[in-house]
């Protein structure tokens, strides 16, 4: 082999080394959850506005069930 060749295999493999590193600290900075726990889903703005409007319905109904059950208590009752 040449010097050229041996030269060039060597510029080669320190290139290979040089973007190993890069990749490594570059993928540093992104953080992972934990492996085997199950992922906690994100609440968004959406998800908070949906979760009040189920919150008011299920205590509209509420209300009204029990307006309902009152309505039936008092009819049953003996004068």
């Amino acid at each position: 082999m040449s010097s050229l060749e041996v030269w060039l295999i060597i510029i080669l493999v320190l290139g290979v080394i040089a973007s190993n590193l890069a990749v490594l600290k570059y993928s540093n900075k992104f953080k992972l959850p934990p492996f085997g726990k199950p992922q906690q889903k994100q609440h968004t703005a959406k998800d908070e506005n949906q979760t009040e409007n189920q919150s008011v319905d299920r205590a509209e109904n509420q209300a009204k069930s029990q307006g309902v059950k009152q309505k039936a208590d008092s009819s049953n009752r003996p004068d």
